[in-house]
């Protein structure tokens, strides 16, 4: 991993780093070491730690490692109901919760944290909290239950504009138009569930119906 890592920063160069699952605590000590000796800016963590099925996908040394080493070293954190209350160790299921839910996350030392409210029953919320005030993004909400890949879409989406040199509200702005139109054109693939469309907005520019 360190060295995968070593390759791409020395040779490519990276304007915008995006984690996503890390399997385990040494994987996870690995990256935040390069991350941090490399000064690889803009970092979108996204703790994939728990499923929408509410699978557990990390043990819990894993997940310590991920709070005392990956978030201090993000941009922005971008945990979904079920990670946030595992960071949190409490309830989530109202818009007020998560924003208190963004505010105590965020005292473990990520700049930012991007709540993602995909699973509130009521509306397709998500909330930005910078240390100082709360963002929501609205969307509508899409009867599908193809949204297989919606977070880590969602998380590549807000370190793309990063790289662009968008600030983080612009960029997850930009990033919830990305998810919202990738959910409404996901693809019913097999008999679970299936793909949200990352081509979306590309085929959207190009006049292409999808």
């Amino acid at each position: 991993m360190a060295g995968q890592i070593e390759v791409c920063a020395s040779d490519i160069g990276c304007d915008s780093v995006k984690t996503g699952m890390l399997a385990n605590a040494e994987i996870i000590d690995a990256v935040a070491a390069e991350i941090s000796a490399r000064r690889l800016g803009s970092l979108v963590v996204d703790p994939v730690m728990i499923a929408k099925s509410g699978a557990r996908l990390l043990k819990p040394d894993a997940i310590e490692a991920l709070k005392a080493k990956l978030l201090p070293l993000a941009t922005a954190v971008t945990p979904n109901l079920h990670e946030a209350a595992a960071l949190t160790g409490r309830e989530i299921t109202t818009l007020e919760q998560m924003k208190a839910a963004a505010r105590a996350i965020r005292e473990k030392a990520p700049e930012n944290v991007v709540v993602k409210g995909g699973h509130l029953e009521s509306i397709a919320a998500d909330v930005l909290y910078d240390g100082r005030d709360f963002i929501e993004f609205r969307a509508e909400r899409i009867n599908t239950k193809n949204t297989h890949g919606s977070g880590c879409i969602f998380a590549s989406a807000i370190a793309a504009s990063l790289a662009q040199k968008k600030t983080l509200r612009e960029s997850v702005a930009a990033a919830k138009d990305f998810i919202t139109a990738a959910i409404r054109t996901s693809l019913a693939i097999g008999k679970g569930y299936g793909p949200a469309n990352p081509m979306a907005l590309l085929y959207q520019k190009a006049g292409v119906a999808r």
